[in-house]
């Protein structure tokens, strides 16, 4: 494990070296779901980043959020340190910067999952990147949004969710209810980046599984950006995580968008 001082918060950080890579390419960003970390991104089929980044030749990055995967937890999580309603900007306009410039890195790829979509999104509507990559994004509170983290809790304190998480979290409750407080919270169901999204001005992929119990199809349908570069894909037999249920066609696709990016 390694960690990276940003704002003083210690981040697990994953540095990603393909096989063969082209040093003029933009690096990927992966940023992670509600519930994830560096290690959330594995699965059965193995370390996605890593095939996302030999299959692109490109260099990456993968980084656990504060509170989630090794890094710094979280003293108080629901009390005085709970997360704001606005800790998606949060996120996208304060830490991930410090991040990329702590890394000397070039404007990059950003590649999100859920939470980490909607960051992604969030920062491509204010600083320089290459092109972004939304995989099942939250652009405004659904219902259906609503009930299925109110199962995940239920899940979380009388079912086996807790102990499936523990296995990559140094801190399962401070990642579990960091989360699901502020999404069940009365301030956050006003969350709407919508406006912020119109000021994207470089391309957009947009992913969305047809079967997502967590949002449908209008999360990507009211992403509207800037010339209207942006391409939205549906994915039919598949839920909330596209790269990990349509592995093989989620990486087709970003591989055909990212062709003709610098």
């Amino acid at each position: 494990m390694k960690l990276i001082q940003v704002n003083g918060v210690g981040l697990e950080i994953q540095l990603i070296t393909p096989t063969h890579f082209d040093s003029d390419r933009a690096p990927l960003v992966f940023l992670h779901e509600g519930l994830g970390s560096v290690a959330m991104w594995n699965s059965k089929n193995g370390n996605w980043p890593e095939q996302v980044c030999e299959i692109t030749q490109r260099r990456g990055v993968v980084y656990s959020r504060k509170g989630y995967g090794q890094s710094q937890s979280i003293e108080d999580v629901r009390g005085a340190n709970r997360l704001k309603p606005d800790y998606l900007h949060q996120e996208a306009w304060s830490v991930l910067p410090a991040l990329l410039q702590a890394l000397h890195m070039a404007p990059p790829v950003l590649l999100g999952h859920s939470d980490g979509a909607s960051i992604a999104l969030l920062y491509a509507s204010k600083f320089n990147f290459s092109a972004c990559i939304a995989i099942a994004p939250h652009v405004m509170v659904e219902e259906i949004s609503l009930q299925s983290i109110a199962k995940a809790k239920d899940a979380f304190m009388f079912g086996d969710l807790r102990a499936h998480l523990q296995k990559f979290h140094a801190n399962v409750d401070v990642a579990f209810w960091q989360w699901n407080d502020v999404w069940l919270s009365e301030e956050f169901r006003q969350m709407d980046l919508r406006p912020d999204c119109q000021r994207i001005t470089s391309p957009v992929l947009a992913i969305q599984g047809l079967q997502d119990p967590y949002g449908t199809v209008e999360q990507i349908n009211q992403i509207q950006i800037h010339n209207d570069m942006i391409e939205r894909l549906t994915i039919d037999n598949c839920g909330h995580s596209p790269h990990r249920e349509q592995s093989q066609l989620t990486q087709q696709a970003i591989i055909q968008f990212l062709k003709d990016t610098p």
